[in-house]
């Protein structure tokens, strides 16, 4: 009987169609926009993902109060997951989320920190696993009630994202990839069917996973991705940049045959593996400077590739310490190390001319140009100390020729900007002699540079007449005529009102009116004391004293007359 109802049942169920009710809310929730919004208000700017992560909190805490499902009391913690029995509004769906950025953003936080204290690695993987798991929630959460196919993709996304996340810092590569691959086809394809203004961060999403692609491709084992991470060097940094150069060197060395080395006639030994590695990568470097886009970023490759070079030579020199003090035995390992000093030389003066073709397209100033042909020049002097062939030394001899060309032009034009034509119209002539002296050997300069000289050539001719002509002009002008005196002086219009002149100086912006401030003049010294009261006092009338003294004097005068001849005597 229960057999038999149970049938029935499955019958009535059977037949009646499933209906969905037409009130039904539709969920939605673009989580891309809503994670690069945050990220971008809060802190990820400037890489500050301690910041970020406070934000997370807080604003988890604010959706749980706003949502009213707290985790307990004050004293007590009860945890509570969202469900799709509970989901009402939007916001629902955003716990998962935040939590997962919480957690991936302490995992970002540690990776900065382990460059210093490598045990925090353990906490950064653990932080992405839980990053994941909040992912996965999301995920299930969003399947489980009605939300649109966007958010649906979008979840798939960020799922895909956080794993490849996790296993690119696992260096599950296989893993990571795949998931790499879908997350990024996936925003490919949201990108494709959004508007125009809504495509901005889906594109720049999957510019983000493309790096991390070729990371993991050349991991698994696609040599062919060797040029793409030399390319990826000038855009990474810190600890993956570390892990790329280690990458990169350990491909090389397992790349590397047992050929012998031959430069210059001689053999170079026996090779390290270090020195095997970096010799590959100065084959491969042609390669990688043919796909550079522009010239800095032909700069940037070259100074990566400088930076290893010094510590190279360095790692030689030390496994060939004992060979290289005993000269009659060392001649192998000494023209090993020569070249690579000679590789590491012509990698800078090569890096110099970058520099100097950039300045040219940027019409920098003369005068820093001409800093960069010197440092060319001695990059020159340090080649030529290499090797003691004849034909090595002409080789030097010829390119220094050229680069002193070079530098003679560029600072004869820094001397007739200034107008100081004759100067530079004497190195103009030394530059063009220069440039005669070169090419008189042209098989030994490269062709690139010989083109160059003969442009040169072209440029002196007219730069040199156009000297002459000025320096001409100003010697008609330099003539004695009092009128030319008058107008060449610098007196002030204060000084010279007695003469007349047409100055045009006087209409300008900086007339020459009054010389100020006004020059100093000597004056008298001022009395160190000033005696006001003496003007203001009254003398009292002393003539009755001066008289008194008028009629002592007549007095005494006859007395001395009388006693003188005894008359007048009592």
């Amino acid at each position: 009987m229960v057999i038999q109802n149970s049938e029935l049942l499955n019958e009535n169920v059977e037949n009646v169609d499933p209906v969905v009710p037409k009130d039904q809310k539709e969920y939605s929730l673009e989580i891309l926009k809503i994670i690069k919004e945050a990220q971008q208000q809060h802190g990820l700017r400037h890489s500050d993902y301690q910041r970020y992560r406070g934000y997370c909190s807080r604003r988890l805490r604010r959706l749980r109060k706003v949502l009213k499902m707290p985790q307990g009391d004050r004293r007590h913690f009860k945890r509570r997951d969202v469900n799709s029995g509970m989901v009402s509004d939007d916001k629902f769906l955003q716990v998962p989320l935040v939590m997962a950025e919480r957690a991936w953003s302490y995992a970002m936080q540690l990776r900065q920190e382990s460059n210093t204290e490598p045990r925090k690695k353990f906490h950064l993987t653990s932080r992405l696993r839980k990053a994941s798991t909040y992912s996965l929630q999301l995920q299930e959460l969003i399947e489980s009630v009605n939300c649109s196919a966007r958010t649906k993709l979008e979840a798939q996304a960020y799922v895909a994202w956080i794993h490849g996340s996790l296993h690119f810092e696992l260096e599950l590569w296989n893993s990571a990839m795949e998931n790499l691959k879908k997350a990024q086809v996936v925003y490919e394809n949201l990108a494709a069917a959004l508007p125009e203004m809504e495509q901005i961060i889906y594109k720049a999403r999957v510019e983000e996973l493309a790096p991390s692609l070729r990371y993991c491709a050349y991991n698994i084992g696609d040599t062919s991705a060797i040029d793409d991470l030399m390319q990826m060097r000038g855009q990474l940094s810190g600890e993956l940049l570390a892990s790329l150069d280690a990458l990169i060197t350990q491909t090389r060395e397992k790349q590397t045959n047992a050929e012998e080395v031959v430069w210059r006639g001689k053999s170079c030994g026996s090779i390290p593996p270090s020195a095997a590695a970096i010799l590959m990568a100065d084959s491969q470097l042609n390669q990688a400077l043919t796909k550079a886009n522009d010239q800095q970023a032909k700069i940037d490759l070259l100074q990566a590739h400088l930076r290893d070079y010094k510590e190279k030579i360095n790692d030689v020199r030390e496994i060939f310490k004992s060979e290289l003090k005993n000269k009659e035995q060392a001649t192998a390992p000494q023209h090993l190390v020569a070249y690579l000093q000679y590789i590491r030389l012509s990698r800078t003066l090569e890096r110099n001319v970058e520099m100097i073709r950039k300045e040219e397209s940027e019409k920098a100033k003369p005068s820093s140009i001409v800093r960069l042909y010197e440092a060319a020049l001695h990059n020159l002097v340090e080649l030529s100390q290499l090797q003691d062939d004849e034909e090595f030394m002409k080789e030097q001899e010829a390119k220094t020729k050229a680069y002193r060309a070079f530098r003679c032009f560029y600072m004869s034009q820094s001397l007739a900007n200034v107008h100081r034509w004759k100067d530079a119209m004497v190195l103009y002539q030394r530059s063009l002699q220069h440039t005669q002296d070169a090419l008189q050997d042209e098989s030994l300069l490269p062709k690139d540079l010989k083109e160059s000289l003969i442009q040169l050539k072209s440029l002196i001719e007219g730069a040199q007449y156009a000297s002459h002509a000025h320096s001409v002009l100003e010697e008609g002008q330099e003539d004695d005529s009092p009128l030319n005196k008058q107008v060449k002086s610098k007196k002030p219009l204060s000084e010279r009102l007695h003469e007349y002149r047409e100055d045009s100086v006087l209409l300008s912006k900086q007339p020459n009116v009054y010389k100020l401030p006004p020059p100093m003049q000597s004056i008298p010294c001022k009395p160190l004391f000033f005696d006001l009261a003496f003007n203001m006092v009254e003398f009292p009338d002393l003539s009755n004293k001066l008289q008194d003294q008028g009629k002592k004097g007549q007095a005494g005068l006859s007395g001395l007359v009388k006693g003188l001849w005894g008359w007048g005597n009592k």
